[in-house]
């Protein structure tokens, strides 16, 4: 590469950077765990038991809030299913709906602005969702 097209290239790159918007425009960042084996789907339910033994709450549906303009929801319909929303911070949006039995799975919602619906349908299936948003 000549001093001349490297000039070129880095005046282009600096270009095109200058078009990238920045980290304060806003964004998310999810994980989503859902167990492959039983031992795993145990270990989900066994979190989730000490995250409601800690927060001092009952098993079936949990909403924990720490922050402004935030909305939750629960639906469940069967017997025995556990469901946690954990939203800290604002703007979050996090609906869980559970159908059938022996159902755990935990959403929890940190920074601003996610969105989140999440649905379990059948029985003795667990899992986590934890979102970051900006």
């Amino acid at each position: 590469m000549t001093p001349k097209s490297f000039k070129g290239a880095a005046a282009g790159l600096i270009a095109t950077t200058a078009l990238i918007a920045p980290a304060s425009a806003g964004g998310s960042f999810s994980v989503e765990i859902v167990p492959t084996s039983r031992e795993s789907a145990s270990a989900i339910r066994t979190g989730l038991d000490l995250y409601s033994y800690y927060n001092k709450s009952r098993r079936g549906a949990v909403v924990r809030q720490y922050g402004s303009d935030n909305s939750a929801g629960i639906a469940q319909r069967g017997s025995r299913n556990y469901g946690v929303v954990h939203q800290e911070g604002t703007g979050h949006s996090g609906t869980l709906r559970q159908y059938g039995s022996d159902n755990a799975y935990g959403l929890f919602q940190f920074g601003r602005n996610t969105r989140s619906d999440v649905a379990q349908s059948g029985n003795r299936q667990s899992g986590l969702t934890f979102q970051w948003g900006w």
